[in-house]
């Protein structure tokens, strides 16, 4: 009789859980790490990605080739592909994250009781983070380095669409790490496109303190769904601008132009555009004329195609829909509080804009609109870990416990108490 033999699916598993194992020692280590190393660490990693800028390049290629084959639109196909310009904009990310301090030990607070017992809430890391993602392969450098920084190991698992771009970025990643002393097992890929090792990962809560998962909706919801491990959850965006009545046009049209086409398949672009009635007959033919010089699919609320007549109907669904394309649906309301309203039904709580010269307008909307971020005239573009001076993100987080917004370092971190004593004996 012949021995049994593993199945792949088992050696799959073993392997996810190898991983895992690798990153929990990993992280005793990084713990304890000091900024010193972190930073030298980093500062390698960012040589290391120039150094292999190439095989990078090349490995994303033929994803992209791939993509294209497999019919992916061409919003997705520009969140996976890598440039010149985007893998310098990488290497940038990972040195801005050198100059930022560095979260751990920090003590958030301090006070000392009657007794003489002194409580500092001290900083630490979260310990192993795994990091769940879609198409954009920055993404693994950036997590990495924010992880690094704030002392924690993390494994990344990103889509089956960049895995030859991945692959190559975890590589140099980890011949920097190699180089710099720091365990390679600090940052891990999961060595599978196979799904089976995202179903795997998922239930190592012995190992995993916190998963992160950035994508689609429905890649977050069965993750959330199907985790043992704590989620952070960073849904999708469906990002509004209001046009208010006391706001400037010219500004406004630049606004929604920026928010809508600089990158519509970001998380942080406009997908619904409000505008109150009384200006909607001066703004929204002018507009949605340049929008759709820019190939912006419109879909317009009846009051919208009463004002510009042909546009396609917004049916109830568009007002919820995160398109991650060129398509907009626009509605005109009659009043900020209706705007608000909207927001509050239709939104992802992720990031929403008001246009508008009349302070108390922006001061209601800023008080009204329960979002990470909120803007007053500005883009909503600008919901970003780097934009903000974070130096990245591994997210934009819309839950609340235990971060909101873009996650950067402080928000890879939770706290422990530490008492200092001299000799105290509770009574």
């Amino acid at each position: 009789m012949r021995p049994a033999t593993a199945s792949p699916a088992a050696g799959l598993e073993a392997d996810v859980i190898r991983v895992a194992e690798a990153a929990r020692r990993a992280a005793g280590l990084l713990a304890r790490a000091s900024t010193d190393q972190k930073n030298a660490a980093l500062t390698a990693m960012a040589r290391s990605l120039e150094t292999a800028r190439e095989r990078i390049l090349a490995a994303n290629a033929a994803d992209v080739e791939g993509a294209r084959g497999a019919g992916l639109s061409e919003a997705l196909i520009d969140r996976l592909t890598l440039t010149a310009k985007r893998l310098q904009e990488m290497v940038a990310s990972v040195e801005a994250v050198v100059q930022l301090p560095d979260p751990v030990g920090a003590v958030i607070k301090s006070w000392r009781q009657p007794n003489g017992l002194e409580i500092r809430k001290v900083r630490v890391p979260l310990g192993v983070i795994g990091i769940i993602y879609e198409s954009r392969p920055n993404v693994t450098s950036e997590c990495a380095s924010l992880c690094l920084k704030s002392g924690n190991a993390v494994i990344l698992r990103g889509g089956a669409e960049s895995f030859g771009s991945n692959q190559a970025i975890g590589a140099a990643i980890r011949e920097a790490l190699r180089t710099s002393g720091l365990p390679e097992a600090s940052v891990s890929l999961i060595p599978t496109a196979d799904r089976l090792g995202v179903d795997v990962m998922l239930q190592l809560d012995a190992y995993i303190d916190v998963i992160i998962p950035r994508g689609g909706e429905a890649l977050i919801r069965k993750i959330a769904e199907t985790s043992r491990i704590p989620v952070i959850k960073h849904a999708k965006g469906v990002c509004h601008v209001f046009v208010d009545e006391a706001a400037d046009l010219a500004m406004a049209e630049s606004i929604v132009l920026n928010a809508k086409c600089q990158r519509p398949a970001t998380c942080n672009a406009m997908e619904t555009l409000l505008v109150h009635e009384r200006i909607a007959a001066a703004f929204l033919p002018g507009c949605l004329a340049r929008l759709g010089t820019a190939r912006v699919e419109l879909r317009g609320c009846e009051r919208t195609r009463a004002i510009v007549p042909g546009l396609k109907a917004a049916a109830e669904e568009d007002w919820s829909t995160e398109y991650l394309d060129l398509i907009l649906s626009v509605k005109v309301v009659g009043s900020l509080d209706e705007a608000v309203e909207h927001i509050g039904r239709y939104g992802s709580a992720h990031s929403d804009a008001i246009v508008t010269q009349d302070p108390a307008h922006a001061q209601r909307f800023v008080q009204g609109v329960d979002s990470a971020a909120v803007y007053v005239n500005a883009s909503t573009r600008f919901t970003d870990g780097f934009q903000f001076g974070l130096g990245a993100e591994i997210g934009i987080s819309t839950d609340r416990l235990h971060a909101r917004g873009p996650m950067a370092l402080e928000e890879l971190t939770t706290y422990k108490y530490v008492v200092y004593g001299s000799g105290q004996l509770r009574e």
